[in-house]
């Protein structure tokens, strides 16, 4: 069945109002100045701000417009398949202190949404890795075994309440889901009535670090002792994250239905479900078709099975659809701490591998205590500045994979023969030395850009679903105008 795609956009941004926050005054210093106002950048502050720090947040758009605006917002201990992986890599006692800080994360924003009286949809749901495949019944078993043993509500049933025959599932019980948006724009609230300030529409550009933290940004400098960079994809080039973060995209689909309690997430297929009631109306939310970001696939085909796959749940008109990036690490466990090892001020959280709602929040929750001085138990485990012979290896992989699309996306240009574009249509061409990104709006007007990443110089592809340049090697997004929608990169693309 054929359902009609709406244009992109988000159920949580559109639901969720905001005020402007843009052209406020920007302070000359602060205590702790935090990058990004998503769940970890805001998560931080509060924690900051409630111990008597002065705070300042500044975000390049609007609070929780990025990826934390555009997930499934599903707040939960388990990640997929990771406990397992985790013991065994890393021993079972990281194991278990990894499952305990996604649960304290859980239940910190439980227990504070409740004490500031933010009203964000806060439901307990029962949440499930299942499989459709009899073979992926003995590793669903070892992950609830894993699990379990690491101390998570977990266990392994035979069924779950889906209309699919399925092999069985790893349940854990009280997770939780919410409205993403709801909830940090009530936690930006409250930041500013403690005295932090949060200001939108400020684009850092850099950062000096001596003699003391210094952020520049498109509207001057503010100086702080601290600074937390929690943009999701790190903006500084230093530390080598570029290198260290593998990226995908993930979609979502929404509409009108009847979704089952709990929450789902398919072992092998990678494709979630899960239910949301606004107001008086019962969506349906499904997720996957993950690709890496900046591949010249075709984004709309994606969106279409998805939509194709919500029918099964009663959906026959999709309402909303969406799109995040996702980042991972080179071992799956996020990197929160010291910017780089001759920091002791600068600080980062990112690669939280499609599950930053309580990856976010645990960062957030971790980066307080590092930054007060009070260290923290799992600090060791988050350490962004770990390495291992397996990382090392992955390190390798993860930079053929990024010379590989270097070379495509240069390639794919220099072998195409520019076009005249009919409206809706883009290519990427070579025309004389230059590489070329072009675009004919529904309106006729052609836009045309530089086609190389204003981050490393890669060779930016089009996202024919959202309509925007993608950049495969690290996951910058621009816009058809050039402007930039997503980092590392922070300029944009200039005019062809």
């Amino acid at each position: 069945m054929s359902i009609q795609l709406p244009e992109p956009r988000s159920l949580w941004m559109e639901t969720a109002p905001a005020p402007d926050r843009a052209g406020r005054a920007l302070p000359a210093e602060a205590d702790v100045v935090v990058v990004g106002a998503g769940i970890a950048g805001l998560t931080t502050a509060y924690g900051l701000v409630r111990a008597g720090r002065s705070v300042v947040v500044l975000e390049a758009s609007e609070v929780a417009s990025g990826v934390s605006g555009h997930t499934t917002a599903k707040l939960s201990a388990q990640h997929a398949l990771k406990y397992a992986t985790l013991a065994s890599r890393k021993g079972p006692e990281a194991a278990a202190q990894y499952g305990r800080t996604q649960l304290d994360a859980v239940e910190w924003v439980a227990s504070t949404s409740a004490e500031l009286g933010i009203q964000c949809g806060f439901t307990r749901r029962d949440s499930f890795v299942y499989s459709t495949d009899p073979a992926q019944a003995g590793k669903l078993r070892q992950e609830a075994e894993a699990a379990a043993e690491a101390g998570m509500p977990a266990d392994f049933v035979e069924h779950v309440d889906l209309p699919l025959d399925t092999a069985g599932a790893v349940r854990f019980v009280d997770q939780a889901q919410f409205h993403p948006r709801r909830w940090l724009l009530g936690l930006a609230e409250h930041i500013e009535r403690l005295g932090g300030h949060v200001l939108e529409r400020v684009r850092v550009r850099n950062l000096d670090e001596r003699p003391t933290p210094a952020v520049q940004t498109d509207r001057g400098q503010v100086r702080a002792r601290d600074v937390v960079v929690a943009t999701h994809y790190p903006i500084f080039d230093r530390g080598l994250y570029f290198a260290r973060l593998d990226l995908t995209r993930d979609l979502v689909v929404a509409g009108e239905g009847e979704a089952p309690p709990g929450v789902y997430l398919d072992a092998v297929t990678h494709r979630s479900l899960r239910g949301h009631t606004e107001g008086d109306r019962r969506y349906v939310l499904v997720g996957g078709e993950h690709y890496r970001t900046g591949e010249p696939v075709d984004v709309e085909a994606r969106y279409q099975r998805l939509a194709e796959a919500a029918t099964t749940f009663g959906v026959t008109k999709a309402t909303h659809r969406w799109s995040a990036h996702d980042l991972t690490t080179l071992d799956g466990v996020p990197y929160v701490g010291r910017y780089h090892p001759a920091t002791n001020h600068v600080w980062v959280a990112t690669g939280f591998s499609q599950w930053g709602m309580s990856g976010g929040t645990a960062a957030g929750l971790l980066l307080t205590e590092l930054i007060t001085g009070n260290g923290h138990p799992a600090a060791g485990l988050f350490d962004p500045n770990r390495f291992d012979l397996k990382s090392s290896i992955t390190l390798a992989e993860d930079g053929a994979k990024v010379g590989k699309q270097y070379v495509a996306g240069y390639t794919r240009a220099l072998t195409t023969t520019p076009a005249d574009l009919a409206p809706g249509a883009a290519q990427v061409a070579r025309r004389g030395t230059d590489l070329v990104a072009s675009y004919r709006g529904e309106d006729g007007q052609l836009r045309e850009v530089s086609a190389l990443c204003t981050h490393l110089g890669c060779v930016v592809a089009f996202n024919n679903a959202e309509k925007t340049w993608d950049c495969a090697c690290h996951g910058s997004r621009f816009a058809t105008d050039g402007s930039v929608i997503q980092g590392p990169a922070t300029r944009p693309l200039p005019p062809a």
